[in-house]
């Protein structure tokens, strides 16, 4: 179809002076906003906050213990039996864990079992996830570790396992108001003052709804983080798998130390403890595996830790493995409780930055957890009242000599997978670790540390899996493989706190990559559609003549200001600046050569003329095929001041070399920034677009009215028409 034909097209649609029929100028009324008066909203929020009502102390009850609501309503024909056994399956699972948790976390055995006790029964009362299962976790109790040797160090006691005896005489913590504290009585006081810190962070976080704080932690950074501390977890238990007695490091380059000092003392291995966890090996190892692959077809797993844990004890019992071979063993566990007592205040102020990043790493991960299962299993929970709830698992063990404790993945699927319903199962899984703390405890007197060592080696195996994803990752997103990389690096190689900072910093330094560097591309329109897609990425897309679609995939603002111009330049291959700078150098050659070629013509020097058109020829104004520049707003979010001032500049560039410049897609913030400050002066209406579709049709419409104009001028003044065309 020439010219002419789209002429007659268009006029039968409407006039050539009007919109055309198949271009919808909207314009839409906005809403009149209220004044907003500060000072009263502020004394209607406080009246609201203060105010105390029968019937608002009963809800503020209710919505810190959300046991009151559901458990009136418990159904126990179909709850009450998966309850009961998947609360039993848990609590011999967790027996084992807890004595192991309490190795790495560098205190005591019967500290691990207060743990569990205590948080699980807190959190029964004040949860509202009803699968997630809070207790000693390892990654925070190597962070918890790895706190407590740093200052039982710095207080001055052997770093070396098994030595209970000050080198400093002059030590004088109280231990029940009475005796000198040792070094475990220092390690238990410096983990509660630690998990008391951790538990007033995390209380104060749910109170100010500080729950956002979650989103800078990214899957694949804790997912990183995950791993990275799993191996500094496998390499602090490697020494008890040989029966060595070598320092535990901390700060970085510990993993580093620990390996050479493993090497270094190698011919040191207690055989007994080496032999012992060769067998716990290869009979822990297929059984977790049959576990995983037939859970499913199981109807509970099978307790394999605390089998290997009884058949352990009573072998080493009985062949009496410390007095004859040396083996490190675990040593009394009383039974009972220790009377209450509150954390040492004056440890507070030491350990108040280690608490940061096991309290952010520990409700991040329980928040995580149960929207996970909340989800699955479609009820709600307050992401908030989690937060209280494992700060007040923190804040009141604290009180019983317990350390820091978190949801885990791997008990909360174990939980789940047995039929659990409610936290009902809590009470129950209490009920058994009570058992065991009146009457069992002492029993695992001569249990050998390196069998605790093969229960958390073994349960490090879905973190250290991570390793088998990573082609997978890289294949699907190579930032977040990066960020994976990075934090796992960190976190193993260096600290565990530093590790989780270095990963959240990359995290954001690679938000803020994305943004400054996004994707930018032109757009055509899909064959017989009002869709337009990337010209590049596409094939069999139809490009408009004269027109070129432009779009930036982020917002606009000063960090990305110079490549969202350079990228505009490149792509539509129209540099406006340089276009003008040389269409006025061909204008300025242009006039000099006619004032030559006027010389030689005074002059009569014929044999100069031929040279001279010759130059006039090669002196011609660039051309440019493009008259109207549509730019697609659609994923910017929002656009700053200095933003705006790069499209005023993209306007006015253009527009001096004769392009048209049109917006599209503009979200309400942005089309309301543009018509404040008057960006297309009196044309502000008319050229913002709700489509791109929209766009093009104006852009169509305009071009062909300027071609119709000029035919029509074309009979009286042909040269002016000819160099407007040019232009």
């Amino acid at each position: 179809m020439d010219f002419s034909d789209q002429l007659k097209v268009r006029s039968s649609l409407g006039s050539t002076q009007d919109s055309p029929p198949l271009y919808m100028q909207i314009k839409l009324e906005e809403h009149e906003k209220e004044p907003v008066n500060i000072k009263e909203l502020m004394l209607k929020k406080i009246k609201k906050v203060s105010t105390c009502t029968p019937k608002r102390v009963v809800n503020l009850v209710v919505a810190l213990f959300p046991v009151l609501k559901w458990l009136p309503q418990y159904k126990i024909k179909e709850y009450l039996l998966g309850d009961i056994m998947s609360g039993i399956i848990l609590a011999i699972v967790v027996i084992p864990q807890s004595i192991a948790y309490a190795l790495l976390a560098n205190v005591d055995p019967i500290y691990g079992l207060y743990t569990n006790f205590f948080s699980v029964l807190i959190y029964f009362f004040m949860s509202t996830s009803h699968h997630n299962c809070v207790g000693a976790f390892g990654v925070l109790c190597l962070m918890i570790g790895e706190s407590v040797n740093k200052h039982v160090q710095n207080a001055g006691y052997d770093t070396v396992d098994d030595a209970a005896v000050s080198l400093l005489s002059n030590t004088t913590l109280p231990s029940n108001g009475t005796l000198a504290c040792d070094k475990s009585c220092y390690a238990i006081g410096v983990a509660t003052a630690l998990t008391f810190l951790v538990g007033i962070y995390q209380v104060a976080m749910g109170i100010f709804r500080l729950g956002f704080i979650s989103v800078y932690l990214s899957e694949p950074l804790l997912s990183g983080f995950v791993t990275g501390a799993s191996l500094t977890v496998l390499t602090s238990q490697v020494k008890y798998l040989f029966g060595l007695k070598i320092p535990r490091y901390t700060g970085a380059g510990s993993l580093a130390l620990t390996w050479i000092d493993i090497f270094t003392h190698i011919k040191e291995t207690n055989i007994c403890d080496l032999i012992t966890s060769i067998v716990a090996l290869a009979v822990s190892v297929p059984v977790k595996e049959i576990n995983d692959r037939f859970k499913s077809k199981l109807k509970a797993p099978i307790p394999i830790e605390l089998l290997v844990v009884i058949g352990a004890t009573i072998i080493s019992h009985y062949f009496d493995f410390n007095g004859n071979y040396k083996s490190s063993i675990s040593g009394s566990i009383p039974t009972g409780f220790l009377r209450p007592k509150s954390p040492d205040w004056s440890i507070l102020p030491n350990v108040a930055a280690d608490a940061v990043p096991i309290a952010i790493i520990g409700f991040a991960t329980t928040i995580s957890l149960a929207e996970l299962f909340a989800k699955k299993h479609k009820y709600t929970i307050d992401a908030n009242q989690e937060m209280i709830a494992l700060g007040m698992c923190n804040v009141v063990p604290a009180f019983f000599y317990s350390f820091a404790s978190s949801a885990a993945l791997a008990k909360t699927l174990l939980k789940e997978s047995t039929g659990a319903h409610t936290q009902l199962n809590g009470l129950v899984s209490c009920g058994v670790l009570l058992l065991v703390l009146l009457l069992l405890a002492p029993l695992f007197y001569s249990l050998q540390k390196c069998i605790l060592a093969i229960v958390t080696i073994i349960n490090l195996k879905g973190a250290l899996r991570k390793f088998y994803d990573v082609p997978n990752m890289w294949r699907i997103n190579k930032i977040d493989t990066i960020i994976w990389w990075v934090t796992m690096l960190a976190s193993s190689l260096i600290t565990t706190e530093l590790g989780l900072l270095i990963g959240v910093c990359f995290s954001i330094f690679c938000v803020i990559f994305r943004t400054q560097r996004p994707r930018a591309t032109l757009l055509a329109q899909v064959k017989n559609t009002e869709i337009y897609e990337d010209e590049f990425s596409y094939k069999k897309l139809n490009s408009i003549p004269n027109i070129k679609i432009f779009r930036f995939d982020t917002s606009l603002y000063y960090a990305n200001k110079r490549y969202f111009k350079s990228m505009l330049y490149k792509k539509t291959g129209v540099n406006p600046t340089l276009l003008v700078a040389k269409q006025k150098k061909a204008l300025k050659a242009q006039k000099n050569n006619e004032n030559k070629s006027k010389f030689f013509s005074k002059h009569n020097i014929s044999s100069n003329t031929t040279r001279s058109q010759k130059e006039v020829k090669e002196v011609d104004a660039p051309h440019v095929n493009m008259h109207f520049l549509i730019i697609d707003c659609g994923a910017m979010q929002f656009i700053d001041t200095v933003g705006l001032n790069v499209l005023k500049e993209t306007l006015a560039e253009y527009r001096e070399i004769h392009i048209d410049v049109l917006l599209a897609n503009c979200n309400p913030s942005v089309r309301q920034l543009v018509q404040q400050s008057n960006y297309f002066g009196n044309d502000t209406d008319c050229l913002l677009f709700h489509s791109v579709h929209d766009a093009v049709q104006f852009a169509e419409w305009e071009h062909l009215k300027k071609q119709k104009e000029i035919h029509a001028l074309s009979a009286v003044v042909p040269e002016e028409v000819e160099l407007q065309t040019k232009m």
